[in-house]
């Protein structure tokens, strides 16, 4: 499998992800302008051998549930979906909260729907907003997802966009097997957080793996792509899988061929050198 594997409770995944957002329209909204090509991406990326597609509601909204449906039921046994609720989308393409036990017990609902399941394997909390986590309890919304895993309607829990006080505050209500929050070689905040998670055995996925929004420029990172005749995002990919062994890798594309380059990303070997140069960018 692409970069290795890690276990997420008894679920075990590429260490090389997908991340489905690209898909939706542009700003993440509406349908996507090739439908065709959306499809072929989700089909090429399970047959490169990932098996960690993520996904969320609020994409579309519901369009990427819908296309992974589409793309790939029914799912091979050694694919594991994973999805996020807590954010809806508003008419200017914001992502405003939506964290009420209603709110939560409907995302959930929607999300088997769109995606054909019985059970989620992994649904995420998110928290915070679009500037990043903010402090605060999250204990009656992640009750509420716990209820519907009681239930038997989702297997695993996560948080994403959580403070390091929220991560610890989940774990007092129940396990959790991922942590996803904005991570990359430039910024570096969940250092220590990505450690302590290693220790416990839990999943760290880093979205924006690139910059997101805005993309990762670096002098350091082209000189290094340039020597290993590799792409920026391959060699930052490569970063991530080096920098702790429970980091999983999401990256999202819209393209086939971007999506086998990101792969490569994978398959990069970095040398003590390099990583040491690397490094320095975040620092």
């Amino acid at each position: 499998m692409p970069g290795g594997t890690w276990t997420m409770g008894d679920l075990t995944v590429a260490r090389f992800g997908y991340g489905a957002m690209q898909l939706a329209g542009p700003g993440v909204m509406g349908p996507p302008a090739d439908r065709d090509g959306a499809l072929a991406v989700l089909r090429e990326a399970a047959g490169l051998g990932i098996t960690h597609i993520d996904t969320a509601g609020a994409y579309g909204p519901r369009v990427t549930n819908q296309l992974i449906r589409e793309a790939l039921l029914p799912y091979p046994e050694s694919l594991h979906i994973v999805t996020k609720v807590g954010a809806i989308r508003d008419q200017q393409g914001g992502w405003p909260p939506a964290r009420q036990p209603e709110d939560l017990r409907r995302a959930v609902h929607e999300n088997l729907e769109d995606l054909g399941l019985d059970a989620l394997d992994v649904v995420n909390l998110r928290l915070g907003n679009a500037q990043g986590p903010q402090p605060g309890s999250l204990a009656e919304p992640f009750e509420t997802l716990v209820g519907l895993q009681q239930q038997g309607l989702i297997r695993h829990l996560g948080v994403s966009n959580a403070t390091a006080e929220q991560v610890a505050e989940a774990q007092t209500i129940a396990p959790i097997v991922c942590v996803q929050n904005m991570y990359n070689l430039a910024y570096r905040q969940d250092d220590e957080l990505i450690d302590e998670l290693a220790d416990q055995g839990i999943a760290y996925v880093p979205f924006f793996p690139l910059g997101g929004f805005t993309p990762l420029q670096s002098t350091a990172l082209s000189a290094v792509a340039n020597r290993l005749h590799a792409t920026p995002m391959s060699v930052a990919l490569a970063w991530l899988l080096r920098r702790s062994p429970n980091i999983l890798l999401i990256p999202g594309t819209s393209s086939v061929a971007h999506l086998r380059e990101n792969v490569v990303g994978a398959r990069l070997s970095l040398s003590d050198e390099e990583l040491a140069e690397l490094d320095k960018i975040g620092r």
